[in-house]
């Protein structure tokens, strides 16, 4: 089990690896809720097993679904999962005076599919997180389930929210805004098919938003009927190791993923031929050429051979922490020379060094400066077990890179399961 603390060193000679991934976080919860409105059982296969996707299993347990997890000989952080749907029926609800509790954790993914998913039930359920999830944004999607015709109580529009659920209404029409965050769009469409609504999706970009597209092709070819479906593994995990592989290129390092994620589904593939295959960029999008996968880019920047804009940052803002301040922070702890301008964050190329490095309970900010510890000595990071949210093996992958991670109060290096998270 990790410490709250851990040094992370360099390795000592150029890394030869290949790195095997646990499975997307956002194809398994996704995949997840569309197998609980399936007519029959679905097996989910190299499903990833970890505190977003466990929030969403237990989240269905409760609800009355019957969910079998088994291991996954293949990567440890995986499991198989079958969910016997119930055929676009929600077997356990609750009354106006007990309401039926839902506890999702930091999950913004459980949060927004479960609030669509007890639409469709018969009854009353309250859903509620941890503190910051009680601070992340909620009102498009509860102002849209509204127009559909459901009740949706919260006193200011954030979790916890007590919401109605009055089972399908065919033909019932809603307009939904991806401002602040596709997940809104994404729940209504995976609950459409039961549902029955018309669903109008508005926003900046709105037809080519890739975690939209990424739900309405699983909608499409997901095995309704039961059957089987593959969760490929996860792109933005994969982007620290593309990462890395970068990082170190001058040293001979070969870092290969094993399999790539191929699907075209998640928009963080495109972190691999972005960063090794074409010439680094004077600037990239949040919106048009990376997801979160932009946060491994941001740290990679002070090697950049020129300055570097990443620009359109305002979802990261509202995210697990606000991740543009953060990461403007600590990287200037490390020594890079960092603006922020609106939701802008421009980057000089230049000599960085060793930090103690804040994690603000965000997974994506301990596994990218983690990552800048191959080639940086002096990277400490705190409560690195934050990163049990998406990626509860990461530094047990780290160490098959050669990075030696140690206990700073004692010197002692960290193996096994010392290396888990949670």
């Amino acid at each position: 089990m990790l410490p709250d603390l851990i040094a992370i060193h360099p390795p000592a000679t150029p890394p030869h690896a290949t790195i095997v991934l646990p499975g997307s976080k956002s194809l398994t919860n996704r995949a997840l809720m569309l197998a609980a409105l399936a007519d029959g059982a679905v097996t989910l296969h190299g499903a990833l097993w970890s505190e977003d996707t466990q929030a969403m299993t237990h989240c269905l347990s409760t609800l009355g679904f019957t969910v079998e997890v088994t291991p996954d000989p293949g990567e440890p952080a995986n499991r198989t999962i079958t969910v016997h749907g119930c055929g676009g029926r929600i077997p356990r609800a609750g009354t106006p005076d007990a309401p039926l509790e839902l506890f999702v954790e930091n999950a913004g993914t459980a949060a927004r599919f479960l609030a669509a998913l007890v639409c469709l039930g018969h009854g009353t359920y309250r859903l509620s997180g941890i503190p910051r999830m009680h601070q992340r944004p909620q009102a498009a999607l509860f102002h849209a389930l509204r127009e559909l015709g459901y009740t949706v109580e919260t006193p200011n529009d954030f979790l916890p929210a007590v919401i109605t659920g009055t089972g399908p209404r065919p033909g019932a029409r809603c307009t939904v805004s991806v401002s602040e965050s596709s997940q809104f769009a994404s729940a209504l469409i995976l609950g459409q098919r039961t549902g029955g609504w018309e669903i109008e999706v508005t926003g900046a970009n709105a037809d080519e938003l890739p975690y939209v597209e990424m739900t309405r092709r699983l909608a499409a070819t997901f095995p309704w009927h039961g059957g089987t479906y593959n969760i490929e593994p996860d792109a933005s995990g994969a982007s620290y190791f593309w990462g890395a592989q970068w990082l170190l290129r001058d040293s001979g390092a070969c870092i290969t993923i094993a399999p790539e994620p191929q699907s075209g589904m998640q928009a963080d593939q495109h972190f691999r031929r972005l960063m090794l295959e074409e010439p680094w960029r004077p600037a990239y999008s949040r919106n048009t050429d990376l997801a979160d996968s932009i946060m491994t880019a941001i740290v990679l920047s002070p090697f950049a051979p020129g300055v570097t804009r990443f620009t359109d940052l305002g979802r990261l803002r509202v995210q697990e922490c606000e991740r543009v301040a953060a990461l403007r922070t600590e990287l200037t702890k490390c020594g890079a020379a960092v603006s922020e301008s609106g939701d802008t964050l421009t980057i000089q190329p230049g000599p960085v060094h060793g930090a103690r490095i804040a994690t603000y309970n965000d997974h994506r900010m301990a596994m990218c400066f983690a990552m800048l510890a191959l080639r940086v000595p002096g990277i400490e990071i705190e409560h690195p077990a934050c990163v049990k949210k998406t990626f509860p093996n990461f530094f047990a992958k780290l160490a098959a890179l050669g990075a030696g991670i140690t206990y700073p109060a004692t010197g002692s290096a960290l193996s096994g399961d010392a290396l888990l998270a949670g």
